[in-house]
């Protein structure tokens, strides 16, 4: 199971996309993706001032979005991202994901228990204190 499912990954039929297109299919402001252009997480091209983006750029975006929704920091997926341009298939890419998920999955469960220990404490806490202790 892939550990990024916010967003689809089956690419739309356009060839190009404009700043709104996406923008509204994402459901993010038109900065947003200005900012991910400026981290050179994607490079649409120009006509003009109007930036145009490419199913590259759109795909790009899924990643990004996939892995903010799941705690990857912008480096990290900037990293990801750049092994796309390995040209082997995206077999790299995707091991590098598919470890990175794991890794991040693991720490989640680490958090998880620290947060239940936590609230297991909280509680006792909190019973010894009604009881007048």
């Amino acid at each position: 199971m892939n550990c990024i499912t916010a967003y689809p990954l089956q690419p739309s039929q356009a060839q190009t996309f404009s700043i709104s297109q996406l923008a509204h299919e994402f459901g993010v402001s038109p900065r947003t993706l200005r900012f991910y252009e400026e981290e050179g997480l994607i490079a649409p091209t120009r006509d003009g001032s109007t930036r145009i983006y490419s199913r590259r750029d759109r795909a790009r975006v899924v990643w990004i979005l996939r892995g903010k929704s799941v705690g990857f920091s912008l480096d990290e997926i900037g990293e990801m991202l750049d092994l796309y341009d390995l040209n082997d298939d995206r077999t790299t890419q995707r091991a590098v994901a598919a470890q990175r998920c794991r890794t991040r999955a693991q720490a989640l469960q680490q958090q998880l228990a620290d947060l239940q220990a936590m609230i297991g404490q909280l509680s006792a806490f909190a019973d010894t204190l009604e009881s007048g202790g």
